[in-house]
């Protein structure tokens, strides 16, 4: 008997059409083809994760179903029904929402006014208002998702601001929610609370797709998770039947080492010592405020905490690019100049957070990339103009050592990955043997397979006797790299911990609880 139910339950669920069914999909953007031939089920009331390399094709083919490219050739299906969808008002009237990574909310409207831009559906506003507040209230209740409508989004935190973009895509009638990056902005609590609001959704019978490089998340949370290489879908998984290592291994066609394989620090002489620093932003606010410590050589001090908590702009200030307000900085006793070029030639190497607006000059020829900030090297110099065979040979070298790809220095530099980018850059800074390394969000928006690479450099300058200052949101990341780490909250350094510490306990103090508030 219980075996005829189980098999009347499978039939049942097979006749269920799926939820999205992407066939035979292709994209090409003149020379590169971005979507090769995908085939993709989506079974309704699941959370499917997509991952893949950057430049897999991730991007492209949410943005194909969202209306944003019209495929080549191929079609998608919408329970079992064929659809087109040419841009995203046809999206989102067939029920598909999109929270992206960077939020699409105006900062000084409110959450309700955020809420009904673009869906006001009325000619006499406060009837539409007054119908859209008892709407939104009804979707907080049913789904949990608790934010206060007269709220400016200037005011609240990244993970409330996240919850109204959802809650704008169900306003907007969406039975399909793709996530795109959803954590990057989140301490590990609000991550967590994300993670309970998504499984509600799941359990309201809501289909979600989770876009993320962080293998952690697709394990925690996901039904099942497929696999981008290349253009290319090269598996689909359930998730409880495979592991990180497995993923890794299918996203980049190789065994990955996912840990960081490091030995203990040997930490010398102080380096780089922080006094009392104060620092601005434009508008004359108190970003960094008093904040000391210390770098020795040898070892690396991470710095973790929320994005927004001032660690852009203590960086800018080490590097020389923004004057403190007052405190001091010393290498090696030495007052520093708040002028990168001097900076540069005194052994201070600065990777910036931003690469595309404070590393790299994108339309400039990765030679030239390369060499930007150290173009007064006397072997970049003939005469009164720059020996540019210097400079590609140079370039050359520095491909070689860090697999830039594809391996061409003439190549503008726009037209690389993210992740080789990125590799540009670290290349540009770590091969003039500095003896202090600012590296501000090594990883971001890089692959797994460029992630390993780039944690191996950054040991491997630890253990020449480097002092390495790392600031980066990603608290695996800090735990995995750094020997010593320190936690900035609201422009102040609010505790120390060692590398061993839970996450639990650093996601309090990047949350600003004390471990006196945590106690009580």
């Amino acid at each position: 008997m219980t075996d005829t139910l189980l098999a009347t339950s499978d039939t049942a669920a097979a006749a269920i059409p799926p939820a999205i069914e992407l066939s035979n999909i292709n994209k090409s953007f003149g020379l590169v083809h971005a979507n090769k031939n995908i085939d993709l089920i989506i079974r309704p009331g699941t959370i499917h994760g997509i991952i893949g390399e950057n430049g897999a094709g991730k991007s492209t083919l949410m943005s194909i179903l969202y209306g944003f490219y019209q495929a080549d050739s191929g079609f998608i299906k919408m329970r079992g029904d064929l659809i087109t969808i040419p841009d995203s008002q046809a999206a989102i009237a067939a029920g598909i929402g999109m929270v992206h990574q960077h939020f699409m909310l105006v900062d000084n409207f409110t959450v309700l006014e955020n809420i009904i831009l673009g869906a006001e559906g009325g000619n006499i506003l406060n009837t539409v208002v007054r119908k859209a507040r008892a709407e939104l209230l009804r979707l907080e209740e049913e789904y949990g998702l608790k934010v206060d409508p007269d709220a400016l989004i200037e005011d609240l935190p990244v993970g409330l601001q996240q919850r109204v973009e959802i809650l704008k895509a169900l306003f907007r009638g969406a039975e399909i929610l793709i996530l795109d990056e959803p954590t990057g902005v989140l301490t590990p609590a609000e991550a967590d609370h994300l993670f309970r609001i998504l499984e509600q959704l799941k359990a309201q019978g809501k289909t979600i797709l989770l876009i993320t490089h962080k293998l952690r998340e697709i394990m925690a949370i996901t039904d099942e998770v497929s696999v981008m290489r290349r253009g290319e879908m090269v598996a689909t998984r359930e998730t409880a039947k495979t592991n990180p290592e497995e993923l890794a291994e299918l996203m980049v066609g190789r065994r990955v080492l996912l840990r960081v394989d490091k030995e203990e620090a040997n930490p010398g002489a102080t380096s780089l010592e922080v006094k009392n620093l104060t620092v601005r932003d434009s508008r004359g606010v108190d970003m960094v405020k008093d904040v000391s410590f210390d770098v020795r050589a040898g070892e690396i001090v991470g710095i973790a905490g929320v994005a927004g908590n001032g660690q852009s702009e203590l960086m800018q200030a080490l590097a020389g690019m923004r004057v403190p307000h007052a405190g001091t900085i010393m290498l090696d006793g030495t007052p520093l100049p708040a002028d990168p070029e001097k900076l540069r030639l005194l052994g201070v190497a600065h990777v910036p957070e931003d690469r595309h607006h404070e590393g790299l000059v994108l339309p400039f020829e990765e030679n030239e990339n390369a060499a930007l900030g150290y173009h007064g090297d006397p072997n970049f110099v003939s005469g009164p103009f720059l020996n540019i065979d210097a400079m590609r040979d140079d370039a050359k070298e520095k491909i070689e050592k860090f697999d830039i790809r594809p391996p061409d220095c003439r190549l503008k530099t726009a037209n690389f990955s993210g992740g080789n980018q990125q590799k540009i850059v670290l290349a540009r800074e770590m091969e003039r043997n500095p003896s202090v390394l600012l590296i501000g969000q090594p990883t971001r928006g890089v692959d797994v397979g460029a992630i390993e690479f780039i944690h191996r450099r950054i040991i491997e300058m630890r253990d020449a006797g480097k002092a390495v200052l790392l600031v980066s949101v990603e608290l695996d990341e800090i735990r995995a790299l750094a020997d010593r780490i320190l936690v900035m909250f609201d422009g102040r350094i609010v505790g120390e911990r060692a590398p061993e510490t839970s996450e639990g306990e650093l996601g309090l103090l990047m949350a600003g609880v004390s471990d006196e508030d945590a106690a009580a």
